[in-house]
């Protein structure tokens, strides 16, 4: 039963066992055909070895025809479990451990597949989009998978991944028929993808579509920079302020290794903001964020939230320059991360987070008051510029654990 929920860890591991010292490459760094032959049959890896299609039989030349026996083999050097040296494939002596661990050796495979886009995707016949912009559309197939409650759709995922390749591309001028078969060919590449993830045990697949088995959905988790059971995490209470009546605050717990550019978007998805302005941190005197012509900042990419707070410690976040809204943020307590949980995940809060543009603290303090008197002369122009009917479409002291929540799953990848 192990070996069907993750073939291809087993399978790695089999082939790194029969190469041994290490087993002399074609001149073009291949396989030899010989070897070839001995592997299919040893791995199980369901290859053709010269196929009879008709009448014909269709000499195999090349060990690069071998779809699943090269894939095997590029997997295994993108774990760093086999390298080339010197005309021949041997094995990375310093992690021949790995394959006595499973755990350890399931974790580097899933943490390969990133690395393994020419392998998955081979040039040929009919290439995709997908195939030239690998990286793009895994994180936006891992993200489609991650952030839904259960299986997928195919044609859910197909859409999803199409979408997230082509957004640098203008295709408004290409003919339906081309188009048509560019994604068909798409489709199709999504669908190794998915198939290469089935075969090591990450996603589950079903005549409708796709899920992550457990063991996927924490290895997704982890990319997306989650942390491990037992790694640090923090509390953090964030509070906006000058923001009174109500209040508006979030608790979170986050990972002690998230990087600021990272809890950045934390902090405006658990708030709700919208991303459209400049930010920064501030502790100790000391200014982080994206680097910037006109702001002398540290680069926020480099510093993790643990290297910057100890708990009780406190730093400010700033986010928007021109209405200014900062934020409180405290570390409260020092967690130890639980598995089957996902992080950063948000356990309290109170307020509705501030239309975007209204002014700062003082702003939205005078926009809740015009809002609570319909007779106020700026009362109905307010209403229009929120794109409201009434005033009872407005809240300020809305707050759900589960908007919140959703918000923070669906975060993009790392």
């Amino acid at each position: 039963m192990e070996e069907e929920r993750g073939r291809a860890a087993w399978q790695v591991r089999e082939l790194v066992g029969w190469i041994g010292a290490g087993r002399r490459l074609t001149q073009t760094g291949r396989v030899t055909l010989a070897d070839a032959r001995a592997l299919v049959e040893r791995l199980e890896t369901g290859d053709a070895m010269d196929p009879v299609i008709g009448d014909r039989m269709f000499k195999t030349k090349s060990s690069e025809e071998l779809y699943h026996l090269t894939l095997l083999v590029e997997w295994a050097k993108a774990a760093r479990l086999l390298r080339v040296r010197g005309g021949r494939l041997v094995p990375v002596k310093k992690n021949a451990g790995m394959l006595e661990k499973p755990q350890e050796l399931w974790t580097a495979l899933f943490d390969a597949v990133p690395r393994i886009g020419d392998a998955v995707l081979p040039s040929g016949w009919l290439e995709s989009v997908l195939s030239h912009e690998y990286e793009t559309g895994l994180k936006a197939l891992l993200h489609g998978l991650y952030t839904a409650a259960g299986p997928v759709t195919t044609e859910e995922l197909y859409e999803a991944v199409w979408e997230a390749v082509t957004a640098l591309y203008v295709l408004d001028d290409v003919p339906a028929e081309r188009l048509q078969g560019w994604r068909g060919s798409n489709d199709r590449d999504v669908r190794q993808v998915l198939d290469a993830l089935a075969a090591l045990g990450a996603v589950q697949l079903t005549e409708e579509g796709a899920g992550f088995t457990a063991r996927g959905r924490d290895a997704a988790a982890r990319l997306r920079g989650g942390p491990t059971p037992g790694d640090l995490v923090l509390q953090l209470h964030i509070e906006l302020v000058d923001v009174e009546v109500p209040k508006v605050w979030r608790r979170l717990q986050v990972p002690a290794a998230i990087r600021l550019n990272r809890l950045h978007l934390v902090i405006q998805a658990a708030m709700g903001w919208h991303n459209c302005h400049l930010h920064q941190f501030t502790a100790v005197g000391v200014q982080y964020g994206r680097p910037h012509p006109e702001f002398h900042f540290r680069d926020e990419r480099a510093v993790t939230l643990g290297d910057l707070l100890g708990e009780g410690e406190s730093c400010t976040y700033t986010y928007d320059f021109g209405d200014s809204w900062d934020h409180l943020i405290t570390v409260e307590h020092r967690l130890e991360a639980q598995a089957n949980r996902d992080y950063p995940v948000c356990v309290g809060g109170a307020g509705a987070c501030p239309p975007e543009d209204c002014g700062g603290a003082p702003g939205f303090a005078g926009l809740k008051e015009v809002m609570a008197d319909p007779s106020h002369v700026e009362h109905d122009s307010m209403l229009e510029w929120l794109g409201l009917d009434s005033a009872a479409g407005f809240d300020g002291a809305r707050f759900t654990v589960e908007e919140a929540d959703a918000r923070l799953r669906a975060l993009p990848m790392a």
